[in-house]
């Protein structure tokens, strides 16, 4: 899977929010300050080529909706990022976040818990 650049993420966040939408509400929806329409109407023809987001057409009015789950998209873009940082090892990403004392024990712990029940 592509990954997105951080202008293309942000117009996915929007329609992953709003589940489908037109041009008027992803811009509606775009945090200040808000990019220009044309902007915003190009890089949703870049997504659409890309295969993240699909077009219903009504009349002349286009209707916009995510192809890729959020999940999907989070899971892949993770799944890079490991392989790319952390040479595969999730194992290095915790001991990292550890060491940068971005994770706590509770959140070591909770961790923990959370694998014992998936087992």
């Amino acid at each position: 899977m592509k990954l997105l650049t951080k202008a293309e993420e942000q117009i996915m966040l929007t329609l992953w929010k709003l589940g489908l939408g037109y041009l008027k509400d992803i811009i509606e929806a775009q945090p200040e300050p808000k990019p220009h329409n044309n902007t915003i109407a190009t890089i949703i023809k870049i997504l659409v080529e890309k295969g993240f987001i699909g077009i219903r057409t009504h009349g002349r009015v286009n209707e916009y909706y995510p192809l890729i789950s959020k999940e999907a998209y989070t899971a892949a873009s993770l799944k890079n990022m490991v392989e790319g940082y952390f040479s595969g090892s999730f194992a290095d990403v915790v001991s990292f976040m550890l060491e940068q004392k971005k994770l706590k024990t509770e959140d070591l712990e909770l961790l923990l818990e959370h694998i014992k029940n998936k087992k």
